[in-house]
């Protein structure tokens, strides 16, 4: 099923065309509806599958034109500011061709913007819930208006200790409101606020994948902090690719590797947050057309747009959560063909390494390229040892693609 059959507002499904978004996904195409018909809404579902869409698309069909009411209409809460920056974005993007206001709220940052931005009114508010009772402390931010409310990632919010927080924010809002709840796992303390926050909620679970598919080949290539870039230089020197997508950490990052792979006479195109619609489309249409052999982006890559036929996934930067790791390698070895996915791991990722091989269940295999100039790196003694990404035990050495990896040993 197309999104133009889910019955969202036509403002709303041009940004979701600009996006390049074509199918809903399973937890879109069963909870989109439910929203627009006004239910409340669990839904049960792992980070990479699309939920953000699932809640932001109809919010923003329901909430229409922009209001000057005092006070937001819907409210998002997140447990950390990375999140409610990104949901932000996603807002920002699916509601571009809209006039309705959006406003992110967390710490870390100065007041100044957030209270001209809701001194100005907006429509919606993300927020963290922390600095959000800070601003409904000091007046400036009232709930009673609020017609939707979102508790995003709930088992993170629990995790945080963050729940008695949730709770006093969810007695500011009006009581007439909606409210979606989104969580991988549903904990007995999240059943108690599914009680006491909402009205017959209706359930949506989706299955995540939890390890990547068969027909991708993945491994890590680890290297000093120094020498990422030149090694994924070398890396596209070397590898015999089709296409090629770089995921970067950061919208900075990708601006700057890209500006590297350009100079190295790569066709590249570039795709986050940042750039225009114009840009988007144009870097999505020469990617796809062959135009352009290297995308370098940022995760608004790694779901729901239409890429086919990619045959090389390389992390410039290993993902922070372990969910983003299947998802961005996903990008290649689909529809039954194979792919290969390359990750370029420096010391201070190990911690992240470690938590992807465990959502998966397999250690990931270290690679080494043959005849590159590689300087010392406290990694390399890790896998002398077998202790790489917290694998203990001896590690011998195995060729594996005119590189080598290191497989763990026995223990003693």
């Amino acid at each position: 099923m197309a999104f133009s059959k889910l019955g969202l507002a036509p403002a709303i499904l041009e940004g979701v065309k600009a996006m390049g978004y074509v199918e809903p996904t399973p937890i879109q195409l069963r909870g989109i509806p439910l929203v627009l018909a006004g239910q409340d809404l669990i839904g049960s579902a792992q980070t990479g599958t699309g939920k953000t869409a699932a809640f932001a698309l109809p919010i923003l069909s329901r909430l229409g034109k922009h209001s000057s009411e005092a006070g937001p209409r819907a409210l998002i809460l997140e447990p950390t500011r990375e999140l409610a920056a990104q949901v932000e974005t996603f807002f920002r993007d699916y509601a571009r061709f809209s006039d309705l206001k959006t406003t992110v709220i967390f710490g870390g940052v100065g007041y100044g913007r957030q209270n001209e931005q809701l001194r100005a009114g907006t429509d919606i508010v993300i927020a963290t819930p922390g600095r959000l009772l800070d601003h409904l402390e000091q007046g400036t931010v009232r709930l009673d208006k609020v017609e939707f409310l979102v508790l995003d990632e709930a088992d993170r919010m629990l995790d945080m200790g963050f729940l008695p927080d949730v709770r006093k924010i969810v007695e500011r809002c009006s009581r007439q409101r909606h409210t979606a709840l989104f969580s991988a796992t549903i904990p007995p303390q999240i059943e108690t606020l599914i009680q006491w926050a909402m009205r017959h909620p209706q359930t949506v679970e989706i299955g995540a994948r939890r390890s990547p598919a068969e027909t991708v080949k993945h491994v890590i290539y680890p290297v000093s902090d120094s020498q990422k870039t030149d090694l994924l230089v070398e890396l596209l020197k070397r590898v015999n690719y089709d296409s090629v997508i770089v995921f970067c950490r950061t919208k900075h990052g990708a601006d700057r590797v890209a500006h590297v792979l350009k100079r190295a006479n790569h066709a590249v195109c570039v795709l986050h947050s940042n750039r225009t619609q114009r840009e988007r489309e144009q870097a999505l249409r020469g990617f796809r057309d062959g135009r352009f052999e290297v995308l370098v982006a940022t995760d608004i890559a790694a779901r729901g747009l239409d890429i086919a036929d990619v045959s090389h996934v390389i992390n410039y930067d290993v993902p922070q959560h372990p969910e983003d790791y299947v998802h961005r390698i996903g990008r290649t070895g689909r529809a039954e063909a194979t792919g290969d996915a390359f990750t370029i791991m420096i010391a201070e990722d190990s911690s992240h390494v470690f938590a992807i091989e465990r959502f998966i269940g397999a250690k990931i295999p270290r690679v080494k390229l043959e005849n590159f100039n590689y300087r010392y790196t406290v990694l390399f003694e890790e896998e002398k040892t077998g202790r790489a990404a917290g694998f203990p035990g001896r590690a011998r050495a195995v060729r594996v693609h005119g590189g080598y990896h290191f497989a763990p040993g026995r223990r003693r």
